[in-house]
């Protein structure tokens, strides 16, 4: 901070100054001319090795005395630490905010799932957004100004489902957190969020064990999946077909619900599943060996409105409870589409030498160890494309061309 003399300028050497430039009144403030004559003072300062100016106003409005008086306060603050510019922003926000009248909750979380809707994946996570803070939050902050939503208040939205629904619970905070954070960059809020974990309700609700209650999706043994196969095979309608493709590929549901015929490459025999369809948001390279090849072939004629698989209402895909009701005809209702990818997983760790990688890489799982993803950049392609024809021949009955484990003869029958 400067050290000169203080009040070096006066009304009548104001008066007579015409040039442009910055005129030192000594303490930091500064009277100023520009370019094109307007005439303000400035309060120039650093703080923390940052250079700033801060306006205080037109000459016409801040007399002289009024712009000492002035710079007098930003100096007090700048002996605290205290940087004038975002103290004068934060007055500002707590006059608009003493002013302005009630922000409810529930209008601040319409408004924050309105604006965010079109960067989500799909409809049914903006459907959860909604539908879990009208059940849990609004009967309690709903009508809540914004700025009065304390901890206490959001504690009693959390408790009671805090075990029970542990992981309803957990996205619940996490939401209430966005909004709210959200809120205080509009200035419509002050103070800490009340829904932030570390350091805050870390300390006053219980720690969740959410490893603990994962539930698995239902999933066929895989010593049992050639019999499978050949049942489904014997099955009619294009469900049963999807179905098989979705195993011998151990895609997810939604990739090959939405499969399109113009994904499917015949002659390198690959099908490209776009990002905005994985999970992961990358795009899948999958092989296709000759049963896959002759199964998307046997669509194809039948492709409608774009979709591979059409459904019977123009314009959509068959609906992924077709695979569902299939499953149940042949007698498997107590299994899952999804577990399928389970099946394979276990087969290719108890019935083959094939790297973890490979099968990881197959059913597009992220890599855990960021120093491993950042270098394996490549999606082992031909690798994999020898993984998935011993998968295919395996669920044909046929004997693969694997390399069993060494745990005795009885394994390696089973997995012949």
């Amino acid at each position: 901070m400067a050290t000169r003399q203080l009040h070096r300028l006066t009304a009548l050497k104001i008066g007579k100054l015409d040039a442009p430039g910055h005129y030192p009144d000594g303490g930091n403030l500064y009277f100023q001319i520009s370019e094109t004559g307007s005439r303000s003072w400035i309060f120039k300062f650093t703080l923390r090795g940052r250079s700033r100016e801060m306006g205080l106003g037109p000459l016409s409005s801040v007399s002289l005395a009024a712009a000492r008086a002035e710079a007098t306060k930003c100096r007090d603050l700048l002996r605290d630490g205290i940087d004038p510019i975002e103290a004068r922003n934060a007055e500002h926000r707590k006059r608009a905010l003493d002013t302005a009248g009630p922000r409810l909750f529930k209008t601040a979380a319409a408004e924050y799932i309105a604006k965010h809707r079109a960067g989500w994946k799909n409809k049914k996570h903006a459907q959860q957004w909604t539908n879990t803070l009208a059940t849990y939050a609004s009967p309690i902050i709903g009508d809540q100004d914004v700025r009065d939503v304390d901890t206490a208040m959001i504690v009693q939205v959390l408790q009671p489902i805090w075990i029970k629904k542990r992981e309803t619970a957990f996205r619940l905070r996490g939401r209430l957190e966005c909004i709210l954070d959200a809120e205080k960059a509009f200035g419509h809020r002050g103070g800490e969020n009340p829904a932030r974990w570390r350091g805050h309700l870390d300390k006053l609700l219980p720690k969740q064990n959410r490893r603990k209650k994962i539930k698995h999706h239902p999933a066929l043994p895989w010593q049992e999946i050639p019999e499978f196969m050949k049942e489904l095979r014997q099955q009619r309608g294009t469900a049963a077909r999807m179905l098989e493709l979705l195993i011998l590929t151990v895609v997810r549901t939604q990739e090959v619900q939405f499969a399109r015929p113009e994904e499917f490459s015949m002659r390198h025999r690959v099908w490209t599943v776009p990002g905005e369809r994985m999970k992961m948001e990358l795009p899948l390279r999958v092989p296709l060996d000759e049963r896959l090849v002759k199964l998307v072939e046997e669509a194809l004629p039948g492709a409608r409105d774009g979709w591979l698989y059409p459904g019977r209402t123009k314009g959509k895909p068959l609906s992924n409870m077709a695979m569902l009701k299939v499953l149940d005809r042949m007698g498997y209702g107590h299994i899952t589409v999804h577990g399928f990818r389970s099946t394979f997983r276990d087969w290719v760790a108890d019935c083959t030498e094939y790297a973890d990688s490979l099968a990881e890489k197959a059913l597009a799982h992220a890599i855990q160890n960021e120093s491993e993803a950042a270098y394996r950049r490549g999606d082992m392609l031909e690798r994999r494309r020898k993984m998935m024809s011993d998968w295919a021949r395996y669920c044909a009955g046929e004997m693969a061309a694997v390399t069993p484990l060494g745990q005795g003869a009885a394994l390696q029958s089973a997995c012949s």
